[in-house]
């Protein structure tokens, strides 16, 4: 009896363990067996991840953010699990772990703080839009900055600085902060 319940004991742990890296990652791509590619006129990655759940044959997923304003953004299902690799373009999940944007701090991902610009400027494509924000650091006006992915309004990355710090929506074209 003592034997069985370290075993379930063990199995519980694993499983909680497998469960806590199921998460998607954004900045990375899973490359390989893709079986399904279908594009997203949202721009959203959460719509490649529920189509994943809903298809019995995916056991991961990839995404693509639109690289310009003329491309859609696209969706790999596919029926094994491949490493992660690192790729700003992406974010990528197995089947059961959603999107979970990263939580760095007073980065927002996928959130647009419509309004209140001041200046805007092209910029680096860069999966947290670092250049955008330094640039907003550097310039004692802004309070708040909004850096765009490229293909979601222009064909390279665009940021927003703010003097004004406006409400937040979820929109997966952007990342958001506030500086002051």
């Amino acid at each position: 009896m003592q034997f069985s319940i370290r075993v379930w004991a063990a199995l519980v742990l694993a499983v909680l363990a497998l469960a806590g890296q199921a998460h998607a990652q954004s900045g990375y791509d899973r490359r390989g067996g893709d079986y399904l590619r279908f594009e997203i006129r949202s721009g959203d990655p959460s719509v490649c991840a529920t189509r994943c759940e809903r298809d019995a044959r995916c056991h991961a997923w990839a995404f693509s953010y639109p690289l310009t304003e003329n491309t859609i953004a696209a969706c790999w299902l596919k029926n094994k699990v491949p490493p992660p690799v690192e790729a700003s373009c992406c974010v990528s999940g197995v089947r059961g772990g959603g999107v979970a944007e990263p939580r760095k701090g007073p980065i927002e991902y996928s959130i647009d703080r419509f309004g209140g610009d001041y200046r805007s400027l092209d910029v680096a494509t860069d999966p947290a839009g670092a250049a955008c924000k330094a640039a907003c650091e550097a310039d004692n006006k802004c309070r708040a900055w909004t850096y765009v992915r490229p293909g979601y309004i222009a064909p390279s990355a665009h940021c927003y600085l703010k003097d004004k710090i406006t409400r937040p929506r979820h929109k997966p074209c952007c990342i958001s902060g506030v500086i002051r």
